[in-house]
């Protein structure tokens, strides 16, 4: 596959600055003036293991791939909408499926999981904001454990202002957890395959639904992944070999990315407006 290696290199350039700038933006100047640049390393360096990840990979097994896409945008939360990278040609067989689509989840997670302990541990007690005074995010229960052990039990009323660090390692869980969804094009899509074969199709289609509950009970931005999901449809690539079955190491790696969607995952990344609540306010 050919490689433009200035629009890779430009993309990521701009997006360490689009990352850095939400960075100064986002946090507070107690966390110094290098809390953009600090941010930006963390963050970047998950999405970079990310994506490096399925790329390594894919190199292994002679799939054709570029070098990650970085996507920047400044105006989002967390600076960035992300990376992809593109793949072309036949994929093998679904022990080769099953390792792409593993590999970048499982390095970006094994990156995110310090940077939530240490920005735990560097993140400070402070009184619970007004409502509408501060960004309100949903707690995974890895982050909610990092605190635990980091921190301890904070006084009734009070909350973390969470460290640049400790935000982008929660960055890396949302990614992750969004990522290993057991849907279509999604890498959990690739891994449900791997182990269910043809019966994955069915189960991505039941699992459409339970987002469109997180959207009517939780915040209506899950219904932009609905979409995406339903533009881009549900399928994935067919191996040659769709019938040989994974090995034993691959499915308990499987149940073990289970657990991991399980501790990063949080129906209510930020505190939003549900559609039940949009509706209530419009009656």
């Amino acid at each position: 596959m050919k490689r433009s290696w200035h629009v890779h290199a430009l993309l990521f350039i701009l997006t360490v600055c689009s990352t850095y700038y939400a960075g100064i933006r986002g946090f507070s100047p107690y966390f110094g003036s290098s809390r953009g640049l600090v941010y930006s390393f963390a963050v970047m360096a998950i999405l970079l293991s990310h994506e490096m990840g399925h790329y390594l990979t894919s190199r292994k097994y002679g799939v054709p791939a570029t070098l990650p896409y970085f996507i920047p945008f400044p105006l989002s939360p967390f600076g960035t909408l992300g990376a992809v990278i593109r793949m072309s040609g036949v994929i093998r067989d679904k022990k080769t499926l099953f390792d792409i689509g593993i590999a970048g989840p499982l390095c970006g997670f094994i990156l995110a999981v310090p940077c939530v302990f240490i920005g735990a541990k560097l993140s400070v007690p402070m009184k619970i904001p007004a409502a509408g005074d501060a960004l309100i995010m949903g707690e995974p229960l890895l982050l909610k454990l990092a605190e635990w052990v980091m921190v301890g039990n904070l006084p009734t009323g009070f909350d973390l202002l969470i460290h640049p660090i400790g935000y982008a390692g929660w960055v890396g869980l949302f990614i992750t957890a969004l990522n290993l969804l057991p849907i279509g094009q999604l890498d959990g899509g690739h891994i449900l395959y791997g182990v269910f074969g043809e019966k994955s199709r069915a189960i991505s289609r039941a699992l459409i639904p339970l987002l469109v509950l997180l959207a009517i009970f939780y915040n209506v931005g899950w219904f932009v992944l609905v979409a995406l999901l339903l533009i881009f449809g549900i399928g994935h690539p067919h191996p040659l070999d769709a019938e040989t079955p994974l090995d034993g190491k691959r499915r308990v790696l499987a149940i073990v990315m289970l657990f991991v969607f399980a501790v990063s995952f949080v129906p209510a990344p930020f505190a939003g407006t549900s559609l039940i609540t949009l509706i209530r306010g419009l009656l």
